[in-house]
């Protein structure tokens, strides 16, 4: 089993930065294709922040609303991935999510972290 263990949420002040981590550890058997995180605000459906997809031609996203600001980052040997986030908004208050997916056996498999706070404060 897999786990996902995030830590760096917290309160800030806007404008100021934050930095998540996310690293799994537990009997990591499967081909890793995407790192990502994602925010789930009170009240809203849960939403893509920042993707990192492995593999020739692997490709970064990004949510229109970070771009700019945030930057996401991964740690192969560590099996990690970070979230730096840089001039923080209100609108960006919400609980942080890592989420590693890939395939096993061929088969697609999921694993997501237990969720972080980051508030925000005006």
């Amino acid at each position: 089993q897999v786990q996902l263990v995030e830590s760096g949420g917290g309160l800030v002040q806007a404008g100021g930065s934050l930095r998540l981590s996310c690293a799994a550890s537990g009997s990591i058997s499967f081909i890793m294709r995407t790192m990502g995180w994602y925010r789930q605000a009170p009240g809203k459906q849960r939403e893509l922040v920042a993707a990192l997809t492995r593999g020739s031609g692997g490709s970064t996203n990004y949510a229109d609303a970070v771009k700019g600001r945030f930057t996401i980052s991964r740690d192969n040997a560590k099996m990690a991935v970070y979230l730096q986030m840089n001039s923080l908004e209100p609108e960006d208050t919400a609980v942080y999510y890592c989420k590693f997916s890939g395939t096993r056996s061929g088969r697609p498999v999921e694993y997501w972290g237990q969720g972080t706070q980051v508030t925000v404060s005006s």
